[in-house]
């Protein structure tokens, strides 16, 4: 069987493609905005690659609170264009891909003392339905004491008067990212991770000639070509600017967002909320197959932008925010399952701290003709796309432009086979956990519900393909054929790539990445011809970011 245009077995192909053709546009990064920005020109005609130095999504794009949401507290800050166009971008990318972008009825308490008063709140509500185009059962509807508690009994009685019922959708981000990529890849696009642009190379104009890379899966040196250079490296857009020589006084300020995460049974929240803490900021707690997670702190970074990590104050931080706010729980910090820690790279702001900065991204075009963009959120990242693109197209005679098309992703379904509505995604559900999990005797609501909100209707391939081996247990079996598709279908290249990006289970099934680490290794072996020195190497690799995410670190871990 010939290896899938976005199979680690067709890597070879790619690493060729990238160095013996000239691009109309390379891609720096990896993550959503790189992903967004690659499918929006490869589906208007452009010739792409894209470049990831590390995983796609390893970065910003897999450390989010993970919701598609509009951000009621940008309201607070009358960021008005913001919250309308995160808003209406809600409603499409649900649309682009239902299983993945799944809607979430949020809960906002109202309490003695709080940031949101009732009438405040109300008015806030309706203005954000508004801006974002709000329809039907989703609109915003005001609760009374008794109607708050009874969407969840977990909320303190003694200081809830009421609350706001309001629309909001949940993701998995790393996902999303790599069914965007994918989706890019089959418009003809050529994207390869772990591969770095160490330098630029730049004609007598001063302009950028190409890029000089390296592939760290064989240690070669590639030169790539194009007709226009972006930067979508999030946290790391100053340093490629740096080697651009085009720094100015514009400049990335670096916040620290840490989620943490529990078993459901020790935090069995029935209902999606959106709480205050006692500093003015507020914090999600959000119900996610077997788990519960909570975040997200929001603090001024200056470490490593490799490695970053939870440390005990984020975790008592948020361990005392959920116990003020679910009095009869008590977590301690045993409790916590997993946790991670991510960077936002947002544009800074003189004397605002961190939840002050606004969320809006920012193009910047240097003299060399690289195109930077950096800040954002998550679900504006089509947008931000199409912004970066007609800055691209800027640099075009007409008759170049014309070549291309007007974009198209407002309607481009991110996965294929599509499910088209909320109502398919749950029938198709049922319909895996009566007919094909019942094949392999599964009988658990949680797997149908993990394997169709993870890979919707391409979960059938690898339920088709778990039957291939026999002679392991069922929930392995299913993982096995996971890793298999991982490989064949979305550019798996390592043990993270699988456990963290591609599954998701690092944050919210570590049980399952223990008990089936070793067969997972030993697949990837087989599948990679990986010596003795790779299989240390990656068993090494997991072990730490499986002690990164149980381990809360004192502040002056380095």
């Amino acid at each position: 069987m010939e290896a899938a245009p976005f199979s680690v077995l067709n890597r070879v192909q790619q690493l060729e493609k990238l160095h013996t053709k000239k691009f109309d546009l390379a891609i720096i990064g990896g993550g959503v905005t790189g992903a967004g920005i690659a499918l929006d020109a490869a589906s208007r005609g452009l010739k792409v690659c894209l470049i990831e130095k590390n995983d796609f999504a390893s970065g910003t794009s897999n450390k989010s609170t993970k919701l598609i949401h509009g951000g009621l507290r940008y309201l607070k800050q009358l960021e008005i264009g913001l919250v309308r166009e995160s808003g209406s971008e809600r409603a499409i990318v649900h649309k682009l891909a239902p299983h993945l972008v799944i809607p979430e009825k949020m809960l906002l308490p109202l309490v003695e003392g709080g940031t949101y008063g009732k009438v405040m709140t109300s008015i806030g509500l309706k203005v954000y339905d508004f801006l974002a185009d709000v329809k039907g059962d989703d609109r915003r509807r005001m609760l009374d004491k008794e109607e708050t508690l009874n969407k969840e009994s977990l909320l303190n009685k003694d200081v809830v008067l009421g609350g706001g019922l309001y629309a909001e959708y949940r993701t998995d981000d790393a996902r999303l990212t790599l069914e965007i990529l994918k989706k890019a890849v089959s418009f003809g696009a050529t994207i390869v991770n772990y591969c770095e642009m160490e330098s630029f190379n730049y004609d007598d104009n001063s302009k950028i000639k190409n890029l000089n890379c390296i592939d760290y899966n064989t240690g070669k040196k590639i030169n790539i070509k194009a007709r226009n250079y972006v930067s979508a490296a999030g946290p790391w857009v100053d340093l490629l600017r740096t080697k651009d020589h085009s720094m100015n006084n514009k400049y990335l300020h670096l916040t620290k967002g840490v989620h943490i995460v529990f078993p459901f049974e020790k935090l069995p929240i029935k209902q999606s909320v959106y709480f205050d803490v006692p500093d003015g900021r507020m914090i999600f707690a959000i119900p996610r197959g077997r788990v519960t997670y909570v975040g997200t702190t929001d603090t001024n970074y200056s470490g490593n932008l490799e490695r970053v990590i939870a440390t005990k104050n984020d975790a008592e931080y948020l361990l005392e925010a959920v116990n003020n706010t679910f009095p009869t729980v008590h977590v301690t910090m045993d409790d916590i399952e997993s946790n991670w820690a991510g960077l936002r790279p947002l544009i800074h702001e003189e004397d605002k701290d961190p939840s002050e900065l606004s969320r809006k991204d920012e193009i910047f075009i240097s003299e060399s003709g690289l195109i930077s963009i950096a800040g954002g959120k998550l679900t504006g990242y089509r947008k931000m796309a199409h912004r970066v693109i007609d800055a691209v197209l800027k640099t075009m005679s007409d008759k170049r432009k014309s070549k291309f098309k007007k974009s198209s992703t407002k309607t481009i379904p991110l996965v294929n086979p599509p499910l088209l509505s909320t109502d398919e995604v749950n029938h198709y559900q049922t319909e895996i956990e009566n007919k094909l999990l019942n094949e392999l005797h599964i009988k658990d609501t949680y797997h149908a519900w993990y394997l169709c909100t993870t890979y919707g209707k391409q979960s059938e391939i690898i339920i088709n393909k778990s039957k291939d081996f026999k002679n392991a247990f069922p929930s392995e079996r299913l993982i096995r054929a996971e890793l298999w598709y991982g490989i064949h279908h979305e550019m798996t290249n390592s043990l993270a790539d699988f456990f963290v990006r591609r599954t998701g289970r690092l944050y919210f099934n570590l049980p399952s990445v223990k008990k089936h680490q070793q067969v997972i290794l030993e697949d990837f072996a087989n599948y990679l011809n990986w010596n003795q020195e790779r299989i240390n190497s990656e068993r090494e690799k997991l072990n730490l970011l499986i002690q990164d995410a149980t381990t809360y670190y004192n502040e002056d871990f380095k």
